[in-house]
């Protein structure tokens, strides 16, 4: 993330960094060493206790912010942001993370609670300027980052089954390569879901995308099995993450029911250590939807919730899967 200089800036980063532009909503945004870390977004909150603030605030710490951005989006007529801010500031001074700016913004005018020169920031506020002229917008776009969608409802949407997910003959296509826990063939069947996930990344490597239709169904009926599972979770490096991030986005939207809690869940990890927090839980709420006791998607709320650092999920991952390599292939 480049370098916030003015409220302008911070503006403009904020729907990039959790996907969409946010209403009735508090956002902070950590710095560690001057550099932009996460983007924390909950509803706006309305009369909870001060240990809820220390909570909010312990997610930064554990991150190692030193610095902070808040901003409160808030409707015309809604009520009044201010005590909230005071609370959350008072949270964040307490763990020892500096306010660096504090705003509130009602429709297409933002105010700031910390600076006080009428001549730039008066009492009616500032207007805020259109995203698609600000500097944030043209590097993030040059960076290959798409640009935020509308609401949570449209991120929400990007994400959705696709009608063909519903389809009798593509599903019983799927079910063909179903594992059952109790095959005689476990290993030879974990070791062709492996395999066909590496096929098929190759595949978006090339810039065949998903047209192979019987690999495809490969993959999604092979990550069935745990361990097949488990091994798609560390798959993707430095070097190959953007293809796996489009094929696992593609196989959500075509993924029948019953087959989309795995890939939910690899897809919402990915999010998440992609800094899009806000994808990751959506995409966890398919997961659940599909199968709401689905271990994986259950431990990654947990996870993602407790505002674990992405590092550390990222270091997790690669320390596990050689394991599951060695499972696998022997």
């Amino acid at each position: 993330m480049t370098t916030l200089t003015s409220p302008h800036d911070l503006l403009a980063a904020i729907p990039f960094l959790i996907g969409y532009h946010p209403e009735n909503s508090l956002v902070l945004v950590s710095l560690k060493d001057d550099q932009v870390g996460m983007a924390m977004r909950v509803d706006f909150p309305v009369e909870i206790a001060t240990e809820s603030y220390d909570l909010l605030a312990s997610h930064l710490s554990r991150e190692g912010a030193t610095g902070a951005f808040i901003v409160a989006y808030i409707a015309e007529g809604e009520v009044d942001p201010e005590p909230v801010m005071i609370n959350t500031s008072g949270a964040l001074i307490r763990a020892g993370i500096e306010i660096k700016e504090s705003l509130i913004v009602r429709g297409d005018r933002y105010r700031s609670m910390i600076c006080s020169d009428a001549t730039c920031c008066p009492p009616e506020g500032n207007q805020i300027p259109s995203i698609d002229s600000s500097r944030i917008a043209v590097e993030h776009v040059i960076a290959g980052h798409p640009m935020p969608l509308p609401s949570v409802d449209d991120l929400i949407q990007s994400i959705a089954a696709l009608p063909s997910s519903h389809e009798t003959h593509w599903q019983d296509e799927v079910q063909t390569f179903w594992i059952s826990s109790d095959s005689e063939e476990i290993n030879d069947l974990q070791r062709d879901g492996a395999t066909a996930i590496i096929d098929l990344a190759g595949e978006y490597r090339e810039g065949r995308g998903a047209e192979d239709r019987e690999l495809v169904a490969r993959v999604i009926g092979r990550l069935s099995e745990i361990q097949v599972r488990d091994f798609a979770l560390g798959s993707h490096t430095d070097e190959t993450t953007e293809h796996y991030w489009a094929m696992w986005r593609d196989l959500l939207l075509i993924a029948p029911r019953g087959f989309v809690a795995p890939i939910a869940s690899l897809f919402a990890a990915m999010a998440y250590e992609r800094g899009e927090g806000a994808l990751a839980h959506k995409a966890l709420d398919r997961a659940l939807a599909d199968d709401d006791q689905y271990s994986l998607a259950l431990l990654l709320r947990r996870v993602f919730t407790a505002g674990w650092p992405p590092q550390s999920f990222t270091a997790m991952r690669a320390e596990l899967h050689p394991k599951v390599v060695a499972g696998i292939f022997g």
